[in-house]
């Protein structure tokens, strides 16, 4: 049983997704700077915009973990789980995360940030 109220824990869990989008997106960097495609600056300016709305919110979550004494520790990883320490207002809670799992959101969160971010902001401008 966790003592994490499902807030808190939703938050925790960006801690640990956000810097995986980053990660993706560092590679996807390289990868287009590296490609033959010939016009790279929009793809490029598109992975850079979305790493700073990432890193914007990396760092309001970091904030938030750090004003309420809430650590995030990754553990160990096998070829199925990977294995996260919770320090959660000093009670230490472990919890394993079925990589698949891990992957599927990360790609769900990096749809989120590259297109669906922007459909309010559509919305917003139409009014």
């Amino acid at each position: 049983m966790t003592r994490i109220p499902t807030s808190d824990r939703d938050i925790i869990e960006q801690a640990i997704y956000l810097p995986m989008l980053l990660t993706v997106l560092n590679r996807d960097l390289i990868v287009v700077n590296t490609s033959s495609l010939k016009l790279k600056k929009p793809y490029l300016e598109l992975i850079e915009e979305t790493m700073k709305a990432i890193q914007k919110d990396l760092a309001a979550v970091k904030r938030y973990l750090y004003k309420n004494n809430i650590k995030v520790e990754r553990l160990k990883s096998d070829d199925a789980f990977t294995m996260y320490m919770f320090v959660y207002k000093g009670y230490e809670e472990e919890h394993n995360y079925f990589n698949p799992r891990l992957r599927n959101r990360t790609e769900e969160l990096l749809r989120y940030y590259l297109f669906e971010r922007f459909k309010n902001i559509h919305i917003e401008k139409k009014a």
